[in-house]
């Protein structure tokens, strides 16, 4: 048999690539969309085979690649078996997203791309003919939240959106659901705990029983079509919806966050030594530095257990008054001990990053590493990168350098106790550090230069308001308080900057690939509606068409002390993209730099573990190579998103829990949130936010303004607008949907006479 490809084949331009690879290599998938594109007409698998010059011993592997191809939704096949591209039958891919009111959309595939098209530009290339398209209850009887599906556009909808039917699911990710259990009349259900997934899943007989009311997890057996529901095997009963930490049992199985870490990681995790060996001070590149003599310290929250920071400073020049700094950043060499490919790297990519639950922690790293072995504790050897700097007096960056070192942690302290010995003249906490307060001090003279650098680059610092709460022995919220930054916490902050900024000029400066943290500006859009607002209030953002940091920053500065200072920071913030980890820097919008990456947290965060794993690489003179960076870039945005959704989850359902035993109270609050339905308000000191439904804000018809971010009463001319204060009623707590509602409540003659007083004020 000759294996001298044909002229056909030849055609193939990933053909010579392919055939490094393969003996008898197979059409690429390009190639197999071209012939069909050519041909313009839905073709027979033996009319493509003939064309394309596929011997008999590749049928097999050719009919695989189709069927991954169709998979992927590159091509399908109608009802006669022939293969068509999708697109030329007016066909759209795309993942479902459903809505917990039964019906959903259809997000298309392509919605990132044409979006990332745009570019710096700003002109979307989204249309209506590339918008979402609306999939009816009866469409989304077919699949569930999540599934990859290929649809049609059948027409618009009485809202004037696409809307679509689903033509095949390419791809069903729903295979364990979490939820509750229902029994009607004998019939097993369970409610999925994702509102997203609206349809119940019937429990098939066989497995465990739970009772009604208790949360299971299902394994589904059936997918769900137009003609039957979804069908589950009950593999996990969890307990009783109100047990302690039932919260966060549910949170984890329903974002699929991986709570367990593989056997095998664990066992490569107890071969790992318990302390520091010798053998530890050499490294790929040579032998480690010793800088245990330095007087590095932490400087972390109260309940903090993994210290991947510590941090050293000390004045430079004649005698300490040469007005310059040396920072000596050290972090927790986690790359020593977590190798690429072996599977303490394959748990820690697949979690992404550390999960900060109330009361518990879901960590990247099993707890040898995390709060021992990695953990830059107090008093021990510790393996860690330093990055040494040399700052100016004005809080430019002279000159950096890392290296592998070895260190010792002279002090494990916490932001109030710094805050205590440097500001508060707390003489017993200065006495406590009477032998750290001199290096505290220069760390404190180095952030008040690093401050003003901050300030004349611009970065953008919008005030928020941090809350933590407080447990009761039964494991449930006692009250919120608020958890406020002191200047011990930007010292760390801006510490770390400078090592983040120091490590992303390293690697782009070697040319080395690397995950940068990028956050780019408003789009178009989000530009346009939050000029359109703020010109209600008589401000103008500058910068034209593509505003930089320091024009938000110096609005902000212009609003600080109005009374609506709070409504015009949240404007301004919402109308900015989410930062994302990706290959290609186009710089931090937010912080003002034109190059940042994430080098500071390889304990709780894997894109640190790249940055570390590039550092050395180049220190080596290598290059670090782990993959297509655009993917795990991509991944570690969405474990991220993922924990944040997770978190908010649990936080929510602790909220309700509290509230619940309030129904009837009255409270003050600020609205926090204006949509479509109804306001978000927040409330005072308890820091619990609820809705008060458009039908509960009197009797209008009231019509939303995006732009403008109220609702106004058709009649009366009744305005809500983010940040107006109200006085509402706490009338239902949902705990199995973890939602809040409530009305307005009448004012007092005390709360009106506050009123005109805000008025007199505000006039």
């Amino acid at each position: 048999m000759s294996n001298k490809p044909s002229k056909i084949r030849r055609r193939d331009p990933h053909y010579e690539r392919e055939a490094g690879k393969y003996e008898n290599p197979l059409p690429s998938r390009e190639y197999v969309l071209s012939i069909l594109g050519e041909h313009g007409v839905p073709l027979s698998f033996e009319t493509l085979t003939g064309l394309l010059d596929i011997h008999t011993h590749e049928l097999e592997a050719f009919q695989r690649r189709l069927g991954a191809m169709q998979r992927d939704g590159q091509v399908m096949q109608n009802r006669r078996g022939d293969y068509l591209i999708p697109d030329k039958a007016d066909l759209v891919r795309g993942r479902v997203e459903g809505h917990p009111d039964g019906y959903g959309f259809l997000v298309r595939d392509d919605e990132e791309g044409e979006e990332g098209k745009s570019g710096k530009s700003g002109k979307s290339n989204k249309s209506s003919k590339g918008a979402d398209l609306f999939l009816g209850p009866k469409e989304m009887d077919k699949a569930l939240h999540g599934d990859r599906v290929m649809a049609r556009i059948v027409g618009v909808d009485r809202r004037g959106r696409p809307e679509g039917k689903i033509v095949e699911v390419l791809e069903r990710v729903n295979h364990h659901v979490v939820g509750r259990i229902f029994n009607e009349h004998g019939v097993l259900f369970v409610v999925a705990e994702n509102r997203r997934i609206s349809q119940d899943i019937l429990v098939a007989p066989g497995g465990k029983r739970p009772q009604a009311g208790q949360v299971v997890v299902v394994e589904i057996i059936a997918q769900p079509s137009r003609h039957a529901q979804p069908i589950g095997k009950v593999v996990e009963i969890l307990g009783n919806y109100a047990d302690p930490g039932m919260e966060i049992e549910i949170a984890l199985r329903k974002h699929a966050l991986p709570y367990e870490f593989s056997r095998p990681g664990l066992t490569e995790a107890k071969k790992l030594p318990d302390v520091v060996r010798k053998s530890d001070w050499k490294w790929e590149g040579g032998v480690r530095e010793d800088i245990r003599h330095l007087p590095l310290v932490t400087i972390d929250g109260e309940t903090a257990k993994d210290f991947d920071d510590a941090v050293y400073c000390e004045r430079q020049g004649k005698n300490g008054k040469g007005g310059g700094f040396r920072l000596v950043v050290a972090i927790a060499d986690v790359s020593h001990y977590v190798q690429a490919g072996r599977p303490l790297d394959r748990d820690a990519y697949e979690r992404g990053n550390s999960v900060y639950f109330p009361r518990r922690v879901i960590p990247m790293l099993p707890e040898k590493l995390s709060n021992g072995l990695c953990s830059l504790n107090p008093q021990v050897e510790r393996l860690c990168m330093a990055c040494d700097m040399a700052i100016a007096a004005n809080g430019a960056i002279k000159r950096y350098r890392f290296y592998p070192a070895v260190m010792c942690s002279h002090a494990r302290l916490t932001y109030d106790e710094v805050a205590a010995a440097l500001y508060e003249k707390d003489s017993a906490a200065a006495q406590r550090q009477a032998a750290l307060l001199p290096q505290l001090g220069n760390l404190d003279a180095l952030f008040r230069v690093l401050l003003k650098a901050r300030a004349a680059r611009g970065a953008i610092d919008f005030e928020t308001v941090e809350t933590r709460m407080i447990f009761d022995e039964q494991g449930k919220i006692a009250r919120i308080v608020p958890s406020p930054r002191n200047d011990a916490h930007r010292i760390i902050e801006e510490c770390m900057l400078a090592a983040n900024v120091c490590a992303s000029d390293f690697l782009h400066e070697h040319g080395h690939a690397a995950l940068y943290r990028v956050h780019e500006g408003p789009t178009p859009e989000k530009l346009e509606k939050l000029r359109q607002f703020l010109k209600e209030f008589g401000l103008q953002l500058t910068g034209g068409e593509e505003p930089h940091a320091k024009d938000y920053a110096k609005l902000l500065e212009k609003v600080k002390g109005r009374p609506d200072q709070q409504l015009l920071q949240t404007v301004m913030l919402r109308s900015l993209q989410q930062a994302v980890y990706s290959p290609d820097n186009v710089g931090h919008f937010g912080l003002a730099y034109e190059s940042y990456a994430h080098f500071t947290s390889p304990i709780r965060r894997y894109p640190d573990l790249l940055i570390h794993r590039a550092i050395k690489a180049v220190l080596r003179g290598e290059k670090y190579r782990p993959g297509n960076w655009s993917e795990i870039g991509i991944h570690c945005s969405q474990t991220e998103r993922r924990a944040d959704e997770a978190t908010r989850d649990v936080e929510a359902w602790l909220k309700c829990y509290y509230m619940r035993d309030r129904i009837g109270e009255t409270f003050a609050g600020s609205v926090s949130a204006v949509t479509s339905f109804g306001i978000f308000v927040a409330l005072d000191d308890i820091f619990i936010e609820g809705l008060v439904h458009i039908s509960d804000l009197g009797s209008d018809y009231f019509h939303y303004d995006d732009a403008r971010h109220q609702l106004i009463g058709e009649r009366g001319g009744q305005r809500y607008r983010l940040a107006d204060r109200v006085r509402v009623q706490l009338v239902r707590v949902a705990m199995e949907s973890s939602k809040i509602d409530f009305r307005l409540a009448e004012a007092s003659d005390e709360d009106e006479r506050d009123g005109r007083k805000r008025e007199r004020r505000c006039g």
